[in-house]
């Protein structure tokens, strides 16, 4: 394993290992809270650190505009 492959595996801020796994994502955008679980991330198994890739992230972003548009005070989504 080269260098930049190993280190894409180890976490930045306390060296322990990322796996991966699933985390939830909970965001106020100032009208109610929206909350998104079994979102694919690496996490660190030492702190618990969470980094979420950017396709992930873009489905989450149009998620949050979705419920914007629909001003929801609360809502939850399990992302497939």
């Amino acid at each position: 394993m080269d260098k930049l492959a190993k280190n894409k595996k180890l976490c930045p801020i306390c060296g322990g290992v990322k796996k991966a796994g699933k985390t939830t994502y909970t965001v106020d955008p100032g009208f109610g809270v929206i909350v998104v679980r079994d979102v694919p991330a690496m996490i660190c198994s030492q702190c618990g650190e969470e980094w979420i890739d950017d396709t992930t992230a873009k489905s989450l972003e149009k998620i949050v505009n979705e419920a914007r548009k629909k001003k929801a005070q609360f809502e939850v989504i399990t992302l497939k």
